[in-house]
């Protein structure tokens, strides 16, 4: 099972999203790091390996992906961001990139970071995730996107006056999860405990979605 998330604009709260639906899962996770915030999303110390950037760039076989995990969890492996290069990576490589995902055998869940994911990881995946607050200009950018979703995470603010009806209208796909932008989601990822503590009702609200 692959899960895609992706955010129109920034700080739209992809990478808590993806940290969380790995912490939450019942069953091993492969994170798959495209944003570059996973790690301190996660609590984690910035890794100085190599990662996933790194193997796009080069000409090594898919296996050797393996080799750039690193254990973040009890059931909970990360390829890391790594170093990206301003060249572009030829459609082959992301395409190779899918089909090793499509194999692993744990659930895999990439945090891709804002604008439009790889077109091949989109076709790829199964749950193919928008996360987006009630923010006009971020569905405005959501909207303009040709990669489209199957499901939207939206991170419900107090006070905005669009809903969940306005989401699904605006994006075309329906909202899995509505999940509160609760200040202890906040707090437990700037102190580091989010591995530790995924606050309740944001974690009952994304094991329902996946």
């Amino acid at each position: 099972m692959m899960t895609l998330c992706w955010a129109a604009k920034g700080g739209s709260g992809t990478t808590v999203v993806a940290a969380s639906l790995a912490l939450v899962s019942r069953e091993p996770v492969l994170l798959i790091d495209l944003g570059g915030d996973l790690p301190a999303a996660l609590g984690v110390p910035e890794p100085e390996s190599p990662g996933v950037f790194d193997w796009l760039h080069s000409n090594a076989d898919a296996s050797r992906l393996t080799g750039l995990e690193i254990a973040v969890h009890s059931n909970i492996a990360l390829v890391p961001y790594g170093r990206p290069t301003s060249d572009e990576h030829a459609a082959d490589r992301w395409q190779t990139l899918a089909e090793h995902l499509r194999r692993d055998h744990r659930r895999v869940i990439i945090d891709a970071g804002s604008g439009g994911p790889p077109a091949a990881l989109h076709h790829a995946a199964d749950h193919k995730w928008l996360v987006t607050r009630a923010c006009y200009l971020s569905l405005r950018a959501a909207v303009k996107q040709q990669i489209r979703p199957n499901g939207v995470v939206f991170v419900e603010e107090r006070g905005r006056s669009l809903q969940v009806a306005d989401i699904e209208a605006s994006i075309g796909a329906p909202v899995v999860a509505t999940v509160l932008l609760d200040p202890a989601i906040w707090r437990a990822v700037d102190a580091g405990l989010l591995v530790s503590h995924v606050p309740t009702a944001f974690a009952r609200q994304l094991r329902k979605a996946a």
